[in-house]
């Protein structure tokens, strides 16, 4: 019997997807309504994302319109963003709400790379944590005679094979970002 692996590659699937929403959360100084995805607004009591409750678009490369549905909520949407603290500069005017991503400096750019990294080692430290489960339940099988030793050693290597591609994947993930943000 070989060890499946199946669960464990849809588990290093999502984690990557987990890292590329992280970082499409950031702000790299161009228009993106993902960096609002995080932004959640007290609405009539409770609450509630931002998308919806108002329609996000890209007015320009540096601009993001906020229509609320409701007019009323202008002033709630305009508190959530600034407290959001996410370095952004709001507007008001009588159709919304314009979020205006500032340039980039040099030192913003290294902070931001700094997040990156950050962001790169907590999911890795997720990989580690998920490979060290498969790992004990290998060796569980192979103790509860499931599993045979070299059918334990053939699944450590492909283990390995898997850890170092889902690591290949997220590097390349941090790199994409990280030329995005230094330009």
């Amino acid at each position: 019997m070989q060890y499946n692996f199946l669960n464990f590659k849809t588990e290093l699937k999502k984690v990557g997807e987990f890292l590329g929403k992280e970082y499409n959360q950031l702000n790299i100084g161009r228009a993106s309504p993902m960096v609002l995805d995080g932004v959640s607004v007290l609405s009539y009591g409770s609450h509630v994302p931002l998308k919806n409750i108002a329609n996000i678009s890209i007015e320009d490369p540096k601009t993001l319109r906020v229509a609320p549905w409701d007019k009323n909520q202008i002033k709630d949407i305009e508190k959530a963003i600034t407290s959001a603290n996410l370095g952004l500069s709001v507007a008001t005017d009588d159709a919304g709400i314009r979020v205006i991503f500032p340039q980039l400096t040099t030192e913003t750019r290294q902070n931001l790379v700094k997040v990156l990294k950050e962001k790169l080692e907590e999911t890795r430290i997720t990989v580690r944590r998920e490979r060290e489960r498969i790992w004990e339940d290998v060796q569980t099988k192979q103790k509860e005679g499931k599993l045979t030793e070299d059918e334990k050693f053939r699944a450590k290597e492909e283990l390995q094979k898997i850890i170092d591609e889902a690591n290949r994947n997220l590097e390349a993930s941090f790199e994409k970002k990280q030329r995005e943000v230094l330009g």
